[in-house]
């Protein structure tokens, strides 16, 4: 990264991010949709239990890495005010942290895997299915946290192409290894919806080590990493990333489990109905990787400008962001709304299907605007290291306003099933507003502070 002095050049910043991260995001998606798409062309069963599993695993994941996200944040600050040396030791610990936070979600599952499993009152066979595709994904999810704190390093030097090449390259060798063990071919055992998860397992270790090789072997990366720092861990070091990466990784917990419980409520409506709000949640969550993606870069772009002291040039990556996020939602969601019934016929034949379908993609306009919106005041905030209100208000926002709030439009309204998108809507919509007010709060009356100070000294 480098210092930028106009708009267009911090555009350009900007995109220089955004594209290989949206592209690594996508990529990380496709690991999901090979494991589903492949398991269902097994057998019904084994989609159905890929499907329960990746259910369960996608809430703890997105939470707990979270926390190890953190360390773009800090990473960035510490190299916009050219602390490079502590850089090593951020990273380090981060590093330790994935392996405890690994170790801990390894044991839950030895001791509560089954019991959560029964209470998804799945068929025995399907249960089953369900448990050994987590097994096999347990073998990858030390490699899986490690690769993540080592983006998020490689993200605070902006040098976001590599961990896109790195993904992209993994991505025929996850499809292969899927291929391969979920159906038994070249002398391999025919493991079902179990081999999806295997091969996942492979892929993260493939991935943690090639990017282990690269940040250790090459520039600027290996500039900033000593092994010496390695040899001492120290809880002191670590409460930094906790302080920060805590109220982050449970912001995106509550998101995620917010979803999920709302899939379990619809769960209660006609077979259609469940099948289109899924096929379009599918929708939705694909154009997601975009608004991530801009807030992934934001983040670690105003952190290295706070850090830098640079603070105004902070406040203006902060709203080129948020502005550029909600235009490409809207955008997005005027060409889905368009093509509404193009798009739904892609996921199913069935006329009625596809018209509810159509009927929810109408809703996704409004919803991936608010979400933008939420998203990417959360992410600014992220760079100025102030977490802990915008968890509060999140927290406030998916599960006293989403929830409720959806539940009552559903049952007591005659908005049925969409009741849940409106409720869902105004309440990212809420998040988003508050984020915003508490984001111009922090320029305006701390950061504006301190800029004045840098100024006249």
């Amino acid at each position: 990264m480098k210092q930028t002095y106009t708009i267009r050049e911090k555009l350009k910043q900007i995109f220089f991010m955004l594209i290989p991260i949206l592209i690594t995001q996508l990529g990380m998606f496709s690991m999901v949709f090979f494991n589903t798409i492949m398991s269902g062309k097994f057998n019904p069963s084994d989609l159905a239990g890929v499907a329960i599993g990746s259910a369960i695993w996608s809430p703890i994941f997105i939470g707990l890495s979270g926390i190890l996200l953190a360390v773009s944040p800090i990473a960035a600050q510490r190299f916009g005010e050219k602390k490079n040396r502590e850089v090593s030791s951020i990273v380090t610990h981060g590093i330790y942290l994935a392996f405890l936070i690994a170790f801990l979600i390894i044991i839950l599952g030895i001791f509560f895997l089954d019991d959560l499993l029964d209470l998804m009152n799945a068929a025995p066979e399907v249960h089953t299915i369900a448990y050994d595709y987590l097994v096999g994904l347990s073998y990858g999810i030390i490699p899986l946290f490690i690769f993540n704190v080592l983006r998020s390093f490689i993200y605070a030097l902006g040098e976001t192409r590599v961990v896109m090449i790195i993904m992209v390259a993994s991505l025929p060798i996850n499809f292969v290894l899927n291929y391969v063990l979920i159906f038994g071919v070249w002398g391999f055992p025919m493991l079902g919806g179990a081999g999806a998860g295997y091969a996942t397992s492979i892929t993260y270790w493939i991935i943690a080590l090639m990017t282990a090789w690269i940040t250790k072997t090459k520039e600027p990366f290996s500039l900033y990493l000593f092994l010496a720092d390695f040899k001492s861990f120290t809880w002191n070091k670590s409460k930094e990333i906790l302080k920060i990466g805590v109220p982050m990784g449970l912001s995106s917990f509550f998101e995620t489990s917010m979803f999920a419980v709302v899939t379990i409520l619809i769960s209660k409506y006609a077979i259609s109905t469940i099948a289109a709000y899924q096929s379009a949640l599918n929708i939705v969550s694909f154009l997601y990787m975009i608004p991530i993606s801009i807030s992934m870069a934001l983040t670690v772009l105003v952190g290295f400008e706070v850090g830098a002291k640079r603070y105004k040039d902070a406040k203006i990556y902060s709203w080129l962001g948020i502005w550029l996020s909600i235009l490409v939602a809207l955008f997005t969601g005027i060409l889905v709304v368009i093509f509404r019934y193009q798009v739904a016929a892609f996921y199913s034949n069935d006329l009625e299907v596809i018209t509810l379908i159509a009927s929810f993609l109408i809703y996704a306009l409004f919803f991936q605007m608010a979400d933008a919106l939420q998203a990417t005041a959360q992410a600014a905030l992220r760079g100025y290291k102030d977490v802990n209100i915008a968890f509060i208000m999140t927290l406030i926002s998916y599960w006293l306003i989403c929830l409720p709030l959806g539940y009552l439009l559903a049952h007591k309204t005659d908005f049925g099933a969409a009741g849940y998108w409106i409720g869902l809507t105004i309440g990212l919509l809420a998040a988003g507003i508050g984020l915003s007010g508490r984001l111009i709060y922090i320029q305006k009356k701390k950061y504006s502070e301190l800029w004045t100070d840098v100024s006249s000294s």
